[in-house]
């Protein structure tokens, strides 16, 4: 499949990426829409040539004739990543089945999607799965894109129109800028406006996109303004938040974790130990996030893409789920997780001195109500701060919640929270640990100073001195080896994105 030769200045219009599409000769296939009518399928008809392009468009609407073709969800939702998935699986292999043997040359294509749009009443959230399944060479494996997209007009027919344009930009993304990852991402919202349509999950596998990591594409969504958050499970496979996080208690820890220290470690586990002890809070329904926020990847100048996946790989190494996100302020943080947890608890870690950023006015000067305003949008979710407490220096006296000082007008507020316990200090913290700083760990990495090993976990700091991470000084003679770690790395990742399609098939 050729490469785009685009003016990069240059956005080409829907009907002509449509356009482009239909008359080149190779590129063949179907569609299968559920929800927001044919809009897909609709810009190729219109196009023209669309014969060049479709073999068949279908659209089961009703729930019987949907299960009879695709089965039944388990989860009783039509609107989910396993229904697009099942569609784009069972339409690309009837495509092949019916064609091969008749069009040897051609790239076959599945295209499906699923989606809820505004109802009249508009007491929903519009939103919808797109998955595309295709070749890029004749007669090779299949790859697969499957995205989840917010959708945010106002109007039903909105709604549509916009699912229509990011079905035919997928696949010009697919077939024309596949050789360039950034691209792929950012002309998803060709002819679209931040406004209309949030993406929130990428995932894209298969042997001609094997040197892809997911983890990078989700970056980039909230690098580039197209979502406000990612995530990413302990297997380090991209997540879809709303199914990642629906109907969960969400315990979160925010920080740079470079490195993950034993503080980091002990603020996870007191805070697990004090969150599952609430009487609203079960095991079974309890996930717990670790946060990373675009100002703390930023936190020394341009963001570092391999500094950031190997953050994520120890979170992920230590069995967290990671997010990586856009919400500097803790209430926009819990906003985001309330559209989700449907009433839920959330609980927050956070060091006593971030404590202070919290009850900082300057943060909040966006806000025509302040401090108040942020407040109400930031405990009025059964929401809950886990504060690890500090030493105070010279003492062996810790700082908590209890001897911590607010300004005198916001006296009788902290006072408030506490009472309704909403504010406490965590308990049975290591006491052992507390002068460490992630902070002073980075410097005796880098200055190659002895001691830091003892302030992290042994897996970090394995990790640390095997691929020569954050600074840590790397003799020349060990860097073929910390390239050939890293190469090992990205095959077993390649590994896991074949078994994947194969498992889907």
């Amino acid at each position: 499949m050729p490469n785009s030769n685009d003016n990069k200045n240059s956005v080409p219009t829907t009907r002509q990426k449509a356009l482009r599409i239909n008359l080149d000769s190779r590129i063949y296939g179907t569609f299968a829409e559920i929800g927001a009518g044919q809009e897909v399928a609709a810009y190729f008809f219109k196009a023209g040539a669309a014969s060049g392009t479709i073999a068949k468009t279908m659209s089961a609407y009703d729930m019987a004739f949907s299960d009879a073709i695709y089965g039944a969800e388990k989860s009783g939702r039509y609107v989910c990543q396993s229904r697009v998935l099942k569609m784009v699986n069972y339409e690309y292999d009837l495509v092949e089945e019916r064609l091969k043997e008749s069009r040897p040359d051609t790239c076959f294509f599945a295209f499906s999607n699923t989606v809820e749009v505004l109802n009249f009443m508009k007491t929903n959230r519009g939103h919808g799965w797109l998955a595309l399944k295709f070749q890029l060479h004749p007669n090779s494996k299949p790859s697969e894109l499957v995205i989840h997209v917010n959708l945010l007009d106002n109007h039903k027919f909105l709604q549509e129109q916009v699912i229509g344009i990011l079905g035919v930009n997928m696949m010009y993304a697919c077939y024309y800028h596949h050789d360039n990852p950034d691209l792929m991402v950012t002309s998803l919202m060709d002819n679209l406006t931040r406004d209309r349509v949030e993406v929130d999950m990428f995932r894209i596998v298969g042997e001609d996109f094997s040197h892809i990591d997911n983890r990078l594409m989700s970056l980039r969504l909230v690098k580039n303004g197209m979502s406000n958050a990612a995530m990413f499970g302990a297997d380090g496979n991209v997540l879809q938040p709303s199914e990642a996080l629906y109907k969960k208690n969400i315990l979160a820890l925010r920080g740079r974790f470079r490195p993950v220290t034993h503080v980091n470690v002990d603020m996870l586990e007191c805070g697990k130990k004090a969150f599952l002890a609430e009487k609203d809070v079960k095991q079974d329904d309890f996930l717990v996030l670790t946060e990373l926020t675009l100002s703390n990847l930023r936190a020394e100048g341009q963001i570092d893409e391999q500094d950031f996946l190997d953050r994520v790989d120890i979170l992920c190494s230590l069995g967290n789920t990671v997010m990586i996100s856009n919400y500097q302020e803790y209430y926009r943080l819990v906003e985001f997780l309330s559209l989700f947890t449907r009433g839920k608890k959330i609980g927050i870690v956070l060091g006593i001195y971030s404590l202070g950023d919290v009850f900082a006015e300057k943060f909040y000067t966006n806000l025509r109500g302040g401090i108040l305003e942020a407040f109400g949008k930031l405990f009025g979710q059964n929401v809950k701060l886990y504060v690890y407490p500090s030493r105070i220096p010279g003492t062996k006296e810790l700082l908590g919640c209890e001897n911590f000082e607010v300004s005198e007008k916001q006296a009788s507020l902290f006072k408030y929270l506490l009472d309704n316990n909403q504010l406490a200090t965590l308990e049975e913290v290591n006491p052992n640990i507390l002068h460490i700083f992630s902070d002073n760990v980075l410097e005796m990495i880098k200055q190659g100073k002895e001691g830091w090993e003892e302030m992290v976990p042994d897996k970090v700091a394995q990790a640390i001195q095997l691929k020569c991470l954050f600074g840590y000084p790397c003799p020349i003679d060990k860097i073929e080896e910390v390239r050939s770690i890293r190469e090992a790395e990205q095959k077993e990742r390649e590994a896991r994105q074949r078994q994947m399609l194969e498992e889907e098939d």
